[in-house]
């Protein structure tokens, strides 16, 4: 029997979550018409369908389609699937190449003409829409409302005949907002406001801790306590314009010019004086100037940091926040040092983690064990590759003997005296079908292939030219990334017996060296990397790989 796959989303918390219900029922009763099995159901609940990117059943449906786990996808409409053109386009591309149909209720079997149609218009309602929500954040700026959310020191007002987004002070919080402010302009860092505060367990933005972050922001873009302009009672609207990265999915903030901003005065918002705004202002043009110079007064390119081995990938057991470098090459938990909120002060130092993994990867990804169960998995891929592209060429060589046989036809109808002027069109149009075919089947990926034989040997140099490449700066980049790509996050905990961190692995790297050890087992292997250290191998959550843990 047929299997379909139904895909249904909806993409605002204001909207009922009965709505994927709606969409599934009508797509299951369309399936029950067709005589369909409904092999699963795939839903994203309140997220946009402006990026692929962060919807996680959609991608769940991408990777079953790439298994070929149902013969057609079935949606209410394309811009359920996607609003965006490249993304439908990529999709459909997907599943012809799977042998897999696309159905939409609205239009039936979506076709290349459809997803170009459709996913243009779907495109074309995002920006629109974009259009028309800023001009009506325009229009309350201009009448004195704020057009986004609520900003620590105010309470929301409800709507009034001038529409929503008026605020009034709240005392409690307005008071604090003012400590902040002369203690920055006394000579205080945001970091130690932002520990004095939780010290006192004053509750910051959305009852969260406060952060030195929270405080500092960033002045160009007029976030952060210290730069929002609406404590010196004026509205700064339109400083940043955010656009969505193609690649990630995820907005990006760009300043505007400062001649675009609207700036409308409420001085009935007022918290802070103009004087404590201009001493603020002050002192922080004097700490960015003396921060972006060296000793000897030369600029600082302060655009761009040393990125380690690890950076942004090494997380605090205990509170969940990032360990960072809080000393010369040593990491250590960034809430502690930032909020004080967390009980971590294990440190440390940059090269031993860093050699911590580099010696799982050097010393455990070689063994003929896991070389045998990449084998085994490559021939499998090679063999799935195969049938797929020998289904795909049983199907282009049968189109092409169809092509053939009617220029055949049609030709023998010409010698024997059937001639018309619509015959040479048609046997034009049947040559260039048939050229394009045997194109398509020249181009056909070479699928016979087979791993090196001394595949071992050859990983082991990868492995230690890869780590060399890591003191070489010409080709450091590509060889941090390379690693780095395998590595969701690192977890440190502190140990038990009070001396250094466990070091537990998430991502494909843990998957990999889960693999050299035997699969889901725990051992002890104190031999294996640095005495007293342990490699222990738990099973994770599946996504669309199965992930592992594992501990160094």
């Amino acid at each position: 029997m047929t299997t379909v796959a139904i895909y249904a989303r909806y993409s605002s918390d204001n909207q009922r979550d009965a709505s994927i219900d709606d969409q599934v029922e009508l797509c299951r009763r369309r399936a029950v018409q067709e005589g369909w099995d409904v092999a699963r159901i795939y839903a994203d609940r309140a997220i946009s369908g402006g990026s692929q990117f962060g919807r996680v059943e959609y991608q769940s449906l991408i990777a079953d389609a790439e298994d070929k786990r149902f013969d057609i996808v079935l949606c209410e409409s394309l811009d359920r699937l996607s609003r965006r053109l490249a993304d439908i386009a990529d999709l459909h591309d997907r599943l012809i190449f799977r042998g897999i149909r696309l159905y939409a209720l609205n239009i039936g079997e979506v076709t290349p003409i459809h997803t170009a149609v459709m996913g243009m218009m779907a495109q074309h309602y995002v920006r629109d829409l974009a259009d028309k929500t800023k001009r009506g954040q325009l229009g309350r700026v201009l009448k004195g409302k704020i057009p986004g959310g609520k900003a620590y020191g105010y309470d929301v007002l409800p709507p009034d005949a001038d529409g929503a987004g008026g605020r009034s002070i709240n005392p409690a919080e307005s008071a604090i907002v003012t400590r902040i402010y002369e203690r920055y302009a006394a000579g205080h860092s945001p970091r130690r406001i932002a520990r004095e505060l939780n010290a006192e367990r004053l509750p910051g933005p959305g009852g969260r801790p406060w952060a030195d972050t929270t405080l500092r922001g960033q002045p160009e873009r007029g976030t952060g306590i210290l730069n929002n302009s609406l404590y010196a009672g004026r509205i700064e609207w339109n400083r940043c314009s955010y656009v969505k990265d193609p690649r990630t999915g995820k907005r990006v903030a760009r300043p505007n010019p400062s001649d675009t901003w609207e700036m409308i005065d409420v001085p009935e918002l007022r918290i802070i004086d103009d004087e404590l705004w201009d001493r603020t202002r002050k002192r922080q043009s004097e700490l960015t100037k003396v921060m972006g110079t060296d000793a000897s007064g030369n600029p600082l390119n302060t655009g761009h940091r040393r990125v380690f081995l690890l950076s942004g990938l090494l997380k605090c057991g205990m509170c969940g926040g990032v360990y960072t470098i809080v000393a010369q090459d040593r990491y250590g938990c960034s809430t502690r040092r930032s909020k004080g909120t967390c009980d971590n002060a294990v440190t440390i130092s940059r090269p031993e983690i860093e050699n911590r993994v580099l010696s799982a990867l050097q010393e455990r990804l070689i063994t003929p064990e896991l070389v045998e169960v990449f084998i085994s998995a490559f021939h499998d891929e090679v063999r799935k590759l195969q049938a797929t592209q020998s289904a795909a060429t049983q199907r282009a060589e049968h189109e092409l003997a169809q092509v053939r046989s009617k220029i055949a036809k049609i030709l023998a109808a010409i010698e024997d005296g059937f001639h018309d002027a619509s015959m040479n069109t048609r046997v034009k149009k049947l040559r260039e079908r048939e050229a394009d075919i045997r194109t398509a089947l020249e181009q056909l990926p070479d699928t016979t292939v087979t791993p090196h034989p001394n595949l071992a040997k050859l990983y082991a140099l990868k492995v230690a030219k890869l780590s060399q490449s890591l003191n070489d700066q010409t080709v450091r980049a590509e060889a941090t990334e390379a690693i780095r790509c395998l590595i969701q996050q690192i977890v440190l905990t502190p140990r038990a017996s009070g001396s250094g961190l466990d070091a537990e692995v998430h991502g494909d790297l843990a998957e990999i060296l889960a693999l050299s050890d035997g699969g889901n087992q725990i051992r002890k292997h104190p031999a294996a990397l640095a005495a007293g250290r342990q490699l222990s191998v738990v099973a994770g959550a599946r996504c669309h790989l199965y992930r592992t843990v594992f501990r160094l």
